[in-house]
């Protein structure tokens, strides 16, 4: 794949990418996850992945990225490992319509 072809492919709509982070700060909060930044948190990553998830979240900082992601992570549904443990369990008939 070129390369702006993966850079377009990073780079959503500004206005989703802002209300994806809105709802994932709104989720985190009401899980009682967000309050008071008491904890620092420091590493080292890839600069070609720091670089392609901001540019995904549309975060405008390195701390908005982190929390962001943070908030994902904590908040992420089981639903797939959900979907394939019902396999063979769902009854016959049921998705005919």
């Amino acid at each position: 794949m070129a390369p702006e072809t993966v850079q377009a492919a990073v780079e959503p709509d500004e206005d989703l990418a802002r209300a994806r982070r809105k709802l994932a700060f709104e989720a985190a909060d009401a899980e009682g996850l967000l309050g008071p930044r008491d904890t620092a948190v420091g590493g080292r990553v890839p600069s070609k992945l720091l670089a392609a998830a901001r540019a995904r979240s549309g975060a405008a900082s390195t701390s908005e990225l982190l929390l962001y992601a943070l908030s994902k992570v904590a908040l992420e549904d089981d639903f797939g490992r959900q979907l394939l443990a019902r396999r063979g369990r769902v009854p016959k008939g049921t998705l005919e319509g």
